[in-house]
């Protein structure tokens, strides 16, 4: 029996996009939610429970939609990888709805140990849902924390796009996912002091929006009193194209055109810029060569 070919439309990506960003959200708040209200946790389980909620995320997404699962990580790829601007504004939408529904589910499951240490709904429990510059608590300042939310999130793109880049050395057997994940704890390990490394504007407006439809009035604003909410939003996505930029000027041109080049008998293959940043590593079959062909033709 041959099987038919099913038509990817935008709804099906955009529902793509939403799935996979929820179920990171719902790992990485629900990670800090138990270390915060339940005192079960501390950093390195954090660190640890964001990448495997991207792991499974990208896992959910990816053959879809690409798993993009953050708007900078879109407008990244829009920029450099030939993704579909048109497609930018609708991919960020659906994240950000992934990340808001699944904060609703945390906030809810977690709604009786909030309030219990937290009555008041305070700068205390607000870290739960979204970032503040010093995680809270240390002497860092709104431009210090935007600082370093354009590295972290260079660094992000930098290392996504070495290791799904099929004329690099990228990772067999549709490793890809996991080894992004692996990036996302290290980045929570080495850079998360600052601004506690949304690198998302997604997972941080989400919940943050979330947060304050129920009962946070402070949550647009930092510890200080500051205006913050922008911070993770326009950080990642300056750091997401700085990212990609220096990636491509520092090793994506000097690769082979194709990595037949360089490893006689390895077959390279062609997926969807999408499909790159999920990891997709596998060789297309003549029915999806067939579909991503008519997809390039129908770009123009």
């Amino acid at each position: 029996m041959v099987e038919t070919p099913k038509q990817r439309t935008l709804a099906a990506e955009l529902a793509a996009e939403f799935a996979g960003t929820f179920i990171l959200i719902l790992f990485g708040v629900g990670v800090v939610a138990q270390v915060v209200a339940g005192g079960i946790g501390d950093h390195d389980s954090i660190a640890w429970a964001w990448g495997l909620g991207v792991v499974l995320g990208v896992y959910v997404a990816a053959r879809v939609s690409g798993a993009h699962l953050n708007p900078a990580v879109t407008v990244a790829l829009a920029a450099f990888r030939g993704f579909s601007w048109r497609k930018v504004l609708p991919y960020a939408l659906a994240q950000t709805a992934g990340a808001f529904v699944a904060a609703l589910l945390v906030r809810w499951n977690y709604s009786e140990v909030i309030a219990a240490i937290d009555p008041d709904h305070t700068i205390d429990t607000q870290g739960i849902f979204s970032t503040l510059p010093g995680n809270g608590t240390l002497p860092v300042g709104t431009w210090g924390a935007f600082r370093d939310q354009i590295i972290g999130t260079a660094i992000l793109l930098f290392l996504i796009l070495a290791i799904t880049d099929l004329r690099n050395t990228s990772p067999g057997a549709n490793l890809a996912p996991f080894i992004i994940g692996l990036i996302v704890v290290a980045i929570g390990m080495a850079w998360g002091t600052n601004a506690g490394y949304a690198i998302n504007p997604a997972r941080d407006l989400g919940p943050r929006l979330l947060s304050f439809v129920t009962g946070y009035g402070g949550a647009w604003r930092d510890q200080n009193g500051d205006i913050y909410f922008w911070v993770p939003i326009v950080g990642p996505i300056i750091g997401a194209l700085i990212g990609a930029l220096l990636y491509d000027l520092l090793v994506g041109r000097n690769l082979p055109v194709s990595d037949e080049d360089e490893e006689p008998g390895r077959t390279a293959s062609t997926p969807e810029p999408g499909d790159r940043a999920a990891g997709r590593t596998d060789t297309p079959t003549p029915r999806e060569a067939t579909a991503t062909e008519r997809r390039t033709e129908s770009r123009g």
